[in-house]
This record gives C-alpha cells, sequence and structure tokens, in this order.
C-alpha cells in the first residue's frame, strides 16, 4: 500500500530526535502500542507550544475556562495533559471499535464536535460511513485538511501520516 510507505518517512522524521537509524527508528515506532504510536504522532506534529501560542499550552491542549495551566510547563507534564487529553478523546469514540483511536487522533486536531455534530451542524460524513460500516472513507478522512478554507499540505501530510499510522482494514 502506498499510503503504508508514507510512515517511513514520519518513522524518520519523528524518531531523529532519538538520534536511532531509520531502521531502527521504524523498528522502535511499529513496535509501540497504539496509543503509544498516537502520542508520538500528535507530539511530531503538535510540537511543544510556547508563551506565545495562548489559549494553547503543552502539546495542543486548548485552556478551558477555569484552568491553570501555563506555557511553561515542563516537558514531562505537557506530556502527561496530552495522554489524559487524547484518553478523553478514545472515551468519546469508545463506540467506534477499531476506528476509536483513528477518530480520537483526528479529533485532538480539529474537535470532536467537526466529527459527532453539534448544535445545527450534522455528524461528518466520516462518522456516517465509518456507521454504515463502509471501510472506504479515506477521501472522508483526508478531507480534514483545510484551515479557513484553504487546503494546507502540512495537514495533508499529517493525515496521511494517520491514516497509515491508525487504519485497521
Amino acid at each position: 500500500m502506498e499510503i503504508r510507505s508514507k510512515l517511513v518517512v514520519f518513522c524518520l522524521a519523528c524518531l531523529s530526535c532519538l538520534r536511532l537509524s531509520a531502521q531502527d527508528g521504524r523498528n522502535v515506532l511499529l513496535s509501540l502500542p497504539p496509543f503509544e504510536r498516537a502520542i508520538v504522532c500528535i507530539k511530531h506534529f503538535e510540537g511543544l507550544h510556547g508563551f506565545k501560542d495562548v489559549p494553547y499550552v503543552g502539546y495542543g491542549h486548548k485552556l478551558q475556562k477555569g484552568e491553570r495551566f501555563t506555557a511553561a510547563m515542563t516537558e514531562r507534564q505537557a506530556d502527561s495533559l496530552l495522554r489524559a487529553d487524547l484518553m478523553k478523546r478514545l472515551m468519546k469514540f469508545k463506540d467506534y471499535g477499531k476506528d476509536a483511536l483513528l477518530l480520537a487522533v483526528l479529533s485532538y486536531n480539529v474537535g470532536a464536535g467537526r466529527l459527532l455534530g453539534y448544535g445545527k451542524h450534522p455528524k461528518s460524513r466520516l462518522i456516517r460511513k465509518i456507521e454504515s460500516g463502509d471501510r472506504n472513507f479515506y477521501r472522508e478522512f483526508v478531507s480534514f485538511c483545510r484551515y479557513k478554507g484553504k487546503v494546507l499540505r502540512g495537514l495533508v501530510k499529517r493525515r496521511n501520516v494517520e491514516f497509515a499510522l491508525f487504519y485497521i482494514p
């Protein structure tokens, strides 16, 4: 599968910080449990948010009313917050079985409401397709690559990597 081959590029990019060879990096990533792969993936694409990124802290955590987190948090605190956030999202999508982690990772970037619907906004085509049992939803998944109406190459790359890492046929 061509999408799976993009995993090699991702391994090299995200694990270069660990100073591993390409082969070792690929083996390390693929040997991780899926939840840990999701953490590595999100960290790679979100990056550690700095002082100017308010209302976001850590690895893309959006500050909620009453939260007292600051952008001065340590990497360890940011990691812990990311794990808690991803687990909450995973629980929102637990009824989607083998697609739960894929949807949780996507929602970390686009929001659960964009997928599940909110207010007058209906469920996304991706969710409707998954619920109908249709496993051919690659196009619907990668369609979440726009910001202010424009397709961003970085988001296209992110969606392709997420799909390669977490799609289960």
